[in-house]
């Protein structure tokens, strides 16, 4: 605990305008149900970078004063008295969306369904912080084979594996649209779960290079000076993609998924458009395509699946660019603001017990 037992050192909104503030705020009480978390990583979101440029979206969602941030990896420092199946001094990371038991979708055991999901660092009180309280419901033990820089990312880890494992992958073609950190670990996944040929586009050259490192095997395609379907003849493709994951939120990019796209192709879709896009429907049901939106991570499975290929191979550690202490964590937030870099870890231990 800080040298003041009562009180921790946090980054919170605290001004309707750009920026992350450090406070001291009061240290979270857990109640019987929950655990307290001592934070030794985190890692920052696009969610983050929203609420730091205080857009549309965060002024209307997220309330002055909270403390942000909820991709983390920590340990174990207290635990409710209901709590038994975990240990004080254990490791572990977390899943940020809070569900509630009551609904459809939960009593099904779909909680990542569940409609009345609020997330921590956006709804509640956040990891950016030397602690964090958590439902033991949420935690996610880190095997000792997991360092922390990686369990500081498994949030965004597990929404590339809930994209990508949304259909069967052994032997398909699979084309990702958006060369951010969440598509470039897509890209990984995709080759380590058996798929056939992964192309990655994007027009950003920093990130189609980090690409390139993360997951050489992978295609990597400039369409700002390349054409896709030079790309496809290039691989043999005739009929085009039995899989798209769209990770660019660009509608451009979504028809030009859908023009790459088999008959029958299956696409999931994970970027977010920045308001309203045009779709050409007719041009989607005459190619008979299925589309998914993926939302967070299925509750657990994604994490069992990202855990066990992480142990089995799959390395994603150089999508990580950047390590802060969080004392510099203006420096990390105006590197992702620029677009040059990929995931940003700021590390909390230095600041004290």
């Amino acid at each position: 605990m800080t040298a003041k037992s009562n009180m921790m050192t946090a980054l919170a909104k605290t001004n309707s305008k750009e920026g992350l503030w450090k406070v001291e705020a009061p240290l979270p009480e857990i109640g019987p149900d929950d655990v307290l978390i001592r934070i030794n990583k985190t890692g920052i979101c696009g969610t983050d970078m929203h609420i730091w440029n205080w857009d549309e979206w965060a002024s209307h969602t997220v309330p002055l004063g909270l403390i942000t941030g909820h991709e983390f990896a920590g340990e174990i420092v207290e635990l409710g008295r209901n709590v038994s199946n975990l240990d004080v001094g254990q490791r572990c990371s977390g899943e940020g969306h809070l569900v509630q038991s009551d609904s459809r979708q939960s009593r099904a055991g779909k909680f990542h369904l569940d409609p009345g999901t609020r997330g921590i660092g956006v709804n509640e009180q956040g990891a950016f912080a030397q602690y964090l309280r958590l439902p033991a419901f949420n935690v996610v033990p880190l095997p000792d084979d997991i360092p922390d820089d990686i369990g500081a990312i498994l949030d965004p880890l597990g929404n590339a594996v809930h994209t990508a494992l949304s259909f069967e992958l052994l032997g398909e073609d699979v084309l990702i649209t958006g060369a951010g950190p969440i598509g470039i670990m897509a890209a990984a996944i995709c080759l380590h779960a058996g798929a056939r040929h992964v192309v990655i586009t994007d027009i950003n050259s920093d990130r189609l290079a980090l690409a390139a490192d993360v997951a050489p095997n992978a295609r990597i395609v400039d369409v700002s000076k390349e054409d896709l379907n030079d790309v496809m003849h290039e691989l043999d493709l005739t009929q085009g993609f039995d899989i798209g994951l769209e990770m660019s939120g660009n509608y451009r990019a979504f028809d030009q998924m859908v023009d790459a796209m088999v008959m029958g192709g299956k696409m999931a879709m994970l970027g977010i458009p920045p308001g309203e896009m045009p779709v050409n429907w007719s041009h989607i049901i005459f190619k008979a395509i299925t589309i998914k939106g993926v939302y967070g991570r299925e509750m657990f499975e994604t994490w069992y699946k990202m855990i066990a290929m992480l142990q089995n191979g799959l390395d994603v550690s150089k999508v990580i660019t950047h390590r802060f202490d969080v004392t510099d964590f203006e420096q990390g937030f105006k590197l992702m603001k620029e677009g040059k870099s990929g995931k940003i870890v700021l590390d909390w231990t230095g600041i004290g017990p």
